[in-house]
This record gives C-alpha cells, structure tokens and sequence, in this order.
C-alpha cells in the first residue's frame, strides 16, 4: 500500500503524531529517516503509531542531517523502547559506494526490529540477493526511483518491493506553475510489478537544512483528477508579490485567497480535507501561522486525500 517517505523535521514528525490514526485506519506505513539529533520528536511519534495500532519504519542509517555520520542513537532508541513493539521497524538505508559487508552488518544487527531495506543507490544487487539468500523474501524491499534501476530491482523480484518516486518538482516558489501533474503510481504501481508505492509527499525527495527569505509565499495542495484516469495533480497557490523577503504574513493571505476560491469553485476536484477546513478557518481568522505549519497542512492534506482514494 502506501508508503510515504518523511525526512525527520519537526513538522514532519508532528504531521506523523497528528495524523497516526488516520494513517492506521488506512494501513498505510510511513518511513522516517531521522535528521535531527534530538530523538525526542521521533519518540513521540513513534508512540503516537504504537496507540493508534499502525506500522512505521526509522531508517538506522541516515543519509541527511545530523546522524549521516552514524545512527546509533537511534539504533538505541529503537532497542531500548521499541524492542517488543510489533509496529516499529528499522530501515537500513542501502547508498552509493556502501560495500555489501556493511549492507548485510546492518541488516543482521537490527534483525530483531523485522528490517526493511530502503534501495538508494546501492549497486551489487545481486551480491546483495545472494547474501540474503532465503531472508530474501521475507523482507519488504524500497526502492527509490531515482537511484534504483529496473534492471537492479529484479534481484528482489521474490520480497515485497515498494516503489517510491518524488512527485514534487523542487523549485523557487515564484517559479512554480499553478498546476501540474504529480503523479500517477497510485494507479500503476501493480503494472510495475510492485506491491506498494510511495512519494515524498509535498516536501519532496531534496534534501536542506533550512531555505533562504522566501521571495513568493506558496501552498501546495494535491488533488486526484477522475477525469485523467484519476492521476494525481499538484496546485501551487503562490502570492501576488514576490520581488523582496517582507510580509510573509501578507503573502500567505494572498495565496490562502486563492486556495479558498480553487475549494469553493464550481466542480473543485480538492478533497474537502481537515487540513482545507484548516486553511479556510487560518483565512477567516487572517492568521499566519508559520511556514513549518502550512507544510504540515499541505502533507495532511495529501494524506488525507490518499486515504479517501482508497477508502
């Protein structure tokens, strides 16, 4: 089923402890690769999951921010409170230029929390699948799309595999167009030979610390088109002014104007989310609640709107 892909940011991980019924209720499986070095958001996040009886993979070896160099800690906190926990896995991120020993250590030192392998750019897949011999198919296998070939991706064609591609095309905000497609694997992930798929949500798969003075205010919001073939689209609501830092405040209500206006049109094809209900009550009240909230909007919305599509 679904599986989206959540870099550990504040936002994202309280997007996670929000929505962890709703994610639940859908069997949905989140992925998190931890970058901050505070694990405490992470904790509560995974608790969140546990309550709400719902599954989620923590890589152990992320390739972003603060625990690039080593995961440790979060191999710790994964084995220290999450040891007799059915629904947390660990993720061993599979990267460009890691040797098939380190592949197979890390998979065989976190064998007690059900290891799932994230494909991202390793390249001896068939040393890899000779070495998991019959593991092989028990474990669930994601691939990234960008950095995992067709050719790579028949290795594993026993296991459970999971195909993850970015639908977010990272721009300027002042750049974007006001629609374009996003994605349609949630439709075609079976013809690929899958048995589940993933995005990156409206974050996207590039990875920063932090972004510069926002320029141009912009919401994302998705919406699935029944009338082509029910593909996924992606709206960009920007602000009117985009020539100097200022006003932020300003900014949002000015592309919030226009978020309100696609929901209220006429034959609108956006999903009445709580996260749409959000946005017309933050308009109402002509209140800016921060860039990091508005991204978390926009990710429950798109939640949200995958859990009724498949509802």
């Amino acid at each position: 089923m679904y599986h989206p892909y959540f870099r550990g940011k504040q936002y994202e991980l309280i997007t996670i402890r929000e929505n962890a019924q709703r994610l639940a209720k859908a069997g949905f499986l989140p992925i998190i690769e931890p970058v901050r070095e505070s694990l405490g958001g992470l904790q509560k996040a995974l608790k969140a999951v546990c309550e709400a009886k719902g599954k989620v993979v923590v890589v152990v070896n992320p390739h972003y921010g603060d625990h690039s160099a080593g995961g440790d800690s979060i191999s710790t906190l994964l084995a220290d409170g999450f040891l007799d926990t059915p629904g947390v896995e660990a993720g061993v991120l599979l990267k460009n230029g890691m040797s098939l020993a380190d592949a197979m250590g890390c998979f065989e030192a976190h064998k007690a929390h059900s290891p799932t392998l994230i494909h991202a750019g390793f390249t001896d897949g068939k040393g890899l699948a000779d070495a998991l011999g019959n593991e092989l198919g028990a474990a669930r296998h994601v691939f990234i799309d960008e950095h995992s070939s067709k050719l790579y991706r028949r290795h594993f064609k026993d296991g459970h595999r999971v195909l993850v591609k970015d639908g977010f095309e990272r721009r300027r905000n002042r750049d974007h167009p006001d629609s374009e497609f996003f994605s349609d694997l949630h439709i075609t992930y079976a013809d690929d030979g899958m048995d589940g798929f993933g995005d990156f949500l409206t974050v996207g798969d590039d990875y920063s610390e932090s972004g510069g003075p926002a320029y141009a205010i912009a919401i994302h919001l998705t919406f699935i088109d029944p009338a082509a073939d029910d593909a996924m689209f992606i709206y960009h609501f920007k602000s009117d002014r985009m020539d100097t830092p200022t006003d932020p405040a300003g900014k949002f209500a000015e592309a919030l104007e226009k978020l309100v206006a696609a929901v209220d049109a006429p034959g609108s094809k956006i999903y009445p989310t709580e996260a749409v209900a959000e946005f017309k009550a933050l308009r109402e009240k002509a209140h800016f609640p921060g860039l990091g909230y508005v991204k978390k909007l926009s990710m429950q919305h798109h939640i949200e709107t995958m859990a009724r599509y498949f509802a």
